[in-house]
């Protein structure tokens, strides 16, 4: 697994000192999809630059499968890193290479005989679905395409585990999803620990099992997916899963009840259950609901006529045990 113990990472300059991470906490099991999720600036991309250590934390410990990694020497550390892809936002493709000599390049590096080497870039073409592709160059290629590229190139040492920082945020819905897709397929196929840094809650959704939530530069909440999705408990992750427009809407003075469907309360019918059974009328603000894992998990936030009324769907929603949490409106 991967192990991060008391991370802290500051830049310094002649006249300020930014901490961009302090006292991070993380294991990441082997086999998983583990997310990184937080708003711009909050850390999330300096952690996983020092998972690989491409960025040299100032105090802490990163452990992969029980080596120090923070503790090895330079020549060491490139022989660990053969063990760990990385693929970026950015694609960072050698345009003066073609794709297949772009994918040949980590294998070069580590000294596999060029035959050797075209081989292993031929397989891993066919893999991400470009094979047709093996001659052309970088600026010839689709986001999408130049994306599978940068995965074929981060697989080509056949690594156990895989960091992608932010790989889908310069690509199209339809693109991220097919990306994403092929993230899962490989993590399944090959047991391949990923790591996803996003901004997107929809990309932990899609892929994750479980997803650590950073904001000023700490790990504020962590658990599974729908756990975090369903429940989410710190204003940050509130934000990211939550529309803030919709809770501005509760009228002032009032208490709206954000009803929580965590795989288990779904199929109670809770509209007509309060119109039918205590004479209510809901109005919807927002509602979202999200199969994960198999399960149905969903928000729905609801107004009442009154503080009255709404004490009295409380009271069903109890009976119920139907989770809900009572919101305010955003200021």
């Amino acid at each position: 697994m991967i192990s991060i113990k008391n991370l802290t990472k500051t830049y310094k300059s002649k006249d300020s000192c930014i901490t961009a991470l302090h006292d991070i906490n993380l294991e990441i099991s082997d086999g998983e999809i583990f997310g990184i999720i937080g708003l711009s600036g909050a850390g999330k991309s300096t952690l996983i630059r020092c998972i690989n250590l491409l960025e040299r934390p100032d105090a802490g410990q990163v452990f992969i499968d029980g080596t120090e990694i923070t503790a090895l020497s330079e020549k060491m550390l490139r022989k660990e890193r053969q063990n760990i892809g990385m693929i970026f936002q950015n694609f960072n493709l050698l345009e003066q290479r073609t794709v297949i000599s772009n994918v040949c390049f980590p294998l070069e590096i580590a000294g596999v005989k060029k035959k050797d080497a075209i081989k292993r870039a031929e397989e891993l073409l066919e893999l991400v679905g470009i094979a047709d592709k093996a001659k052309s160059y970088p600026s010839r290629l689709s986001g999408g395409q130049k994306q599978r590229v940068a995965i074929a190139r981060a697989l080509a040492t056949n690594p156990k585990y895989l960091l992608c920082d932010e790989a889908t945020s310069a690509l199209d819905p339809n693109t991220t999803a097919s990306i994403l897709d092929l993230i899962k397929s490989i993590n399944k196929q090959f047991g391949v620990t990923v790591v996803i840094i996003t901004h997107e809650m929809s990309v932990i959704e899609r892929v994750c099992d479980r997803v650590a939530v950073i904001d000023n530069s700490q790990i504020i909440e962590c658990g599974r997916v729908e756990n975090v999705f369903a429940n989410p408990t710190s204003k940050t992750a509130k934000e990211l899963i939550l529309p803030s427009k919709s809770k501005s809407n509760i009228p002032s003075g009032q208490v709206g009840l954000r009803l929580v469907f965590n795989g288990e309360t779904y199929s109670i019918p809770v509209l007509s259950g309060l119109v039918r059974e205590c004479g209510l009328e809901a109005n919807v603000l927002f509602a979202d609901v999200k199969e994960l894992n198999g399960l149905k998990y969903g928000h729905m936030l609801l107004t009442f006529a009154n503080n009255e009324e709404r004490e009295i769907a409380e009271k069903w929603l109890n009976d119920h045990k139907i989770h809900y949490v009572q919101e305010v409106a955003n200021v």
